[in-house]
């Protein structure tokens, strides 16, 4: 059986933001080996656009930004959205009924899957189906932005913590 993830870069004070901070090399490379091993992800529509970025090479690209966006392809994507109409290469659009079609993934797949975007974890959240939750705290303070828990947050107990590249911590927690 599959475990669902949710894990995001975030601010101090429980931002996410992809263009206010990026991950540096270290955490780059961190990110690179997790894509890498996961069983595939399951996004929400504004990641998702965000993300569809690697779909396609840049000639600016470094050695590691080619990296990540191979490992990124090869996996296969599952995207929530009810406005759009279409989803890019290796990915499926999930319209309706995300229970079931979640539960259906856990109990075929082995291995993590990722959740992405916090509204999405919401959803998932509420319907007791994240397994785990990493919370990578950058040293940002955004004061404004998306929550990291776009609702009320769940009871958890900590897992782990780990650091990460020189500035980052890794704070892993499970429903508790």
């Amino acid at each position: 059986m599959a475990k669902l993830v949710f894990g995001m870069n975030q601010s101090l004070d429980g931002y996410v933001d992809y263009q206010e901070f990026a991950p540096g090399p270290a955490l780059f490379r961190h990110w690179i080996q997790q894509v890498r091993g996961l069983t595939g992800s399951v996004y929400g529509r504004r990641i998702y656009e965000v993300m569809r970025y690697w779909d396609e090479d840049s000639p600016e690209w470094d050695a590691d930004q080619r990296e990540f966006a191979t490992a990124w392809r090869s996996q296969p994507k599952w995207v929530v959205s009810r406005t759009l109409k279409s989803v890019g290469p290796n990915a499926t659009l999930v319209e309706d009924d995300l229970e079931a079609v979640i539960r259906e993934l856990k109990a075929q797949r082995v291995g993590e899957i990722a959740v992405s975007g916090p509204d999405l974890a919401r959803s998932l959240t509420d319907l007791d189906l994240i397994d785990e939750y990493r919370l990578y705290l950058h040293p940002v303070v955004l004061g404004r932005g998306k929550p990291f828990f776009a609702g009320p947050r769940p009871p958890l107990r900590l897992v782990a913590s780990d650091l990460v590249g020189e500035d980052v911590i890794r704070l892993t927690y499970v429903p508790a």
